[in-house]
């Protein structure tokens, strides 16, 4: 049975390995050793947090009926090994008491661990929207690359990209509730037009309590004034056109504007930006040469 992923995912793997790391994580045949658990050391660059606790407990009870069927992938580190993929079977095996486990021992760099952990679980489907757009960040911080570069290795656009990113600007018990599935991913970007993380929670709340629909969730927001009103007060109240071009701007954008007006009529506009390749995104919906 061929095994689910990302639509365009494929692409992306190929761009960073001349044959893909996830098939030859796949190859089981040759090199197959028993390996103590406790001598394996986790990832540090996996971008999942949360497991399913039935799904492992079924995973385990398979386990220690029928044992490990799909090695494991680790390399040797200076003191025993260090888990590559395959965070499920260890913790599976764990749970089932066992003491070793099948592994395939691979001589790979940091940076090529670090490609194949992030690509292996972005294709599995089953990242939370913070974990997945911690995955991005950590590739841009990690392997230096720009927005733009990750959306071309990936298979994604630029902009699912920034979008998945700016979640983990959420104040951290919002993005908590998201990770629980509390919040979509549309609920939760709704809540990024608001700049106070105070405020953001008591409508993430809200929004949780009473079921708000995202387009409820705007439309609160938009009654209640929460961009201008629940901060300093204004030295003018904006007027109905400044607000719905406030409003247009960040549509266009996709990002926080705050349009200041004061007595006489005249004002500024402030845009935010979640890191210098959103900038760049932003200019260039501005269509602003840079150069």
């Amino acid at each position: 049975m061929a095994t689910k992923k990302n639509r365009g995912l494929g692409t992306g793997l190929d761009a960073f390995f001349s044959s893909d790391p996830i098939q030859d994580l796949n190859e089981s045949s040759e090199g197959i050793i028993e390996i103590k658990l406790a001598d394996i050391r986790p990832n540090p660059y996996q971008p999942r947090q949360i497991f399913d606790d039935d799904r492992l407990k079924e995973l385990a009870d398979s386990i220690k009926e029928s044992g490990v069927f799909q090695p494991i992938i680790v390399k040797k580190g200076v003191n025993g090994y260090e888990l590559i993929a395959g965070e499920r079977r260890l913790r599976a095996s764990k749970l089932a008491g066992k003491d070793k486990i099948p592994a395939i021992v691979r001589d790979y760099t940091d940076e090529q661990v670090l490609e194949i952990t992030v690509l292996e679980n972005l294709q599995r489907e089953d990242l939370t929207p913070i974990e997945e757009g911690q995955a991005f960040l950590t590739l841009i911080k990690k392997l230096n690359l720009t927005q733009d570069e990750v959306a071309k290795k990936v298979g994604k656009s630029r902009p699912y990209i920034t979008n998945y990113i700016r979640l983990l600007q959420l104040p951290d018990n919002v993005k908590m509730m998201v990770d629980q599935k509390q919040l979509s991913n549309a609920q939760a970007r709704a809540l990024l037009k608001l700049q106070d993380p105070k405020i953001i929670e008591q409508v993430a709340r809200k929004a949780v309590k009473e079921g708000l629909t995202v387009r409820e969730i705007e439309k609160y927001i938009s009654e209640k004034q929460q961009l201008n009103t629940l901060k300093k007060p204004l030295a003018k109240e904006l007027t109905p056109f400044v607000r719905t071009t406030q409003s247009s701007l960040e549509d266009l954008l996709d990002t926080k504007v705050k349009i200041r007006q004061n007595t006489r009529g005249t004002g500024k506009i402030e845009i935010s930006f979640a890191s210098e390749d959103d900038l760049a995104r932003i200019m260039e919906l501005l269509q602003v040469d840079d150069d």
